[in-house]
């Protein structure tokens, strides 16, 4: 698998050398030239110097051939317009982008990025799994552009109590997969009754996370 990285700071550097030791043909593209001659030594010659938001550079890059184009800059913006100029100019198979502002998700998705990956949700996912009675957790991504597999605990007074799976009222475009119950796992069937804290994996877009989170506590 061929990999483009673009930056060369911390993480496009672990990155890349964790990709090359599993034997996967990697280039990190950086523009700072002390950055990039650091990099070459430790690494070898899998560095390019040069603006990865340009595409003269992502042509020298290879980009047109590559498998993964990742974005990890310290920069939004900029992350944004490599995994388009990417997608749009070279075809790149499949586009990853860091993102330091939740909040970008959307537009990331809506622009075209295959997958953004925010490393503050990351963190907080890990913490809301250690907070007892927390609404609603994400657990994953899928790889369908704004799905989700999340984890939500019933509440006592969530109108789901005491309701059948396969007549509950869920926002759209979610479905309940598992069921997690005093410690045992219940494959739902359309008749299973939904209980108090009971722990719910559903499969559901971003779009309707909110409302499953009401449905929860309310």
């Amino acid at each position: 698998m061929y990999v483009v990285i673009a930056g060369g700071g911390k993480v496009g550097y672990y990155l890349g050398r964790s990709l090359i030791s599993e034997g996967h043909e990697v280039l990190i593209l950086e523009r700072d030239k002390r950055r990039a001659d650091s990099i070459a030594e430790e690494l070898g010659s899998v560095v390019l110097r040069g603006d990865a938001c340009e595409a003269s550079t992502l042509a020298d890059a290879g980009t047109a051939r590559a498998d993964v184009v990742v974005a990890t800059t310290g920069d939004d913006e900029d992350n944004l317009v490599i995994c388009q100029l990417a997608k749009r100019m070279f075809n790149a198979g499949r586009t990853i982008a860091r993102i330091n502002n939740p909040k970008n998700r959307r537009i990331f998705s809506t622009l075209g990025v295959d997958a953004a990956v925010s490393s503050t949700e990351i963190i907080l996912s890990q913490i809301q799994q250690e907070m007892p009675g927390h609404a609603l957790v994400q657990l994953i991504k899928l790889r369908a552009r704004d799905l989700e597999l999340l984890e939500g605990i019933v509440a006592p007074t969530s109108p789901l109590v005491g309701q059948a799976v396969g007549r509950l009222t869920l926002p759209d475009e979610c479905a309940v997969l598992l069921i997690l119950r005093r410690g045992e796992a219940v494959i739902p069937t359309p008749q299973t009754v939904v209980q108090s804290g009971d722990e719910l994996v559903a499969m559901c877009r971003h779009a309707s996370e909110a409302d499953l989170r009401a449905m929860l506590t309310a």
